[in-house]
């Protein structure tokens, strides 16, 4: 293949992605919004306190995990802790680290979001796989 249609088939490959990205967000941020009252950055945030050791992370590595820049998260953590899901803390070793950590609270809404977002995200992959333009795309992604 030539670099020109190397780069035609990449740019189509990537397109794929984005839309198939697009598609499923929007149907799982909806659908956490409607049924649990929270946003999809919320729930990825939620998830990854609920994994880590000792349900806290440093502010930068949640931005990191969910894909967010430092301000992004400042706000989301923000909101969680109006909710009562999570609360900052400061390192002990190092005063300048602040950590947020979930609550018993944000566990439960976590726990009880998982299974609407583990269904939502099936059914939309599921729809995207009958789209004759994303079909291919998910053959190879999906076991």
């Amino acid at each position: 293949m030539s670099a020109d249609g190397k780069a035609a088939a990449d740019a189509a490959l990537w397109d794929g992605i984005v839309t198939l990205h697009g598609r499923v967000e929007h149907r799982l941020s909806k659908s956490l919004q409607r049924r649990h009252g929270i946003g999809l950055s919320e729930y990825r945030a939620l998830c990854r306190l609920a994994r880590a050791a000792d349900g806290e992370l440093r502010m930068q590595e949640l931005a990191d995990l969910i894909g967010l820049n430092q301000s992004s998260v400042s706000r989301l953590v923000a909101r969680l802790e109006s909710a009562g899901l999570t609360r900052r803390d400061m390192c002990p070793k190092d005063r300048r680290g602040v950590y947020t950590v979930i609550t018993d609270e944000g566990r439960a809404v976590q726990a009880k979001a998982a299974p609407t977002y583990d269904e939502t995200l099936t059914q939309a992959l599921d729809e995207a796989a009958t789209d004759p333009t994303l079909a291919p795309l998910l053959t190879t992604l999906r076991p």
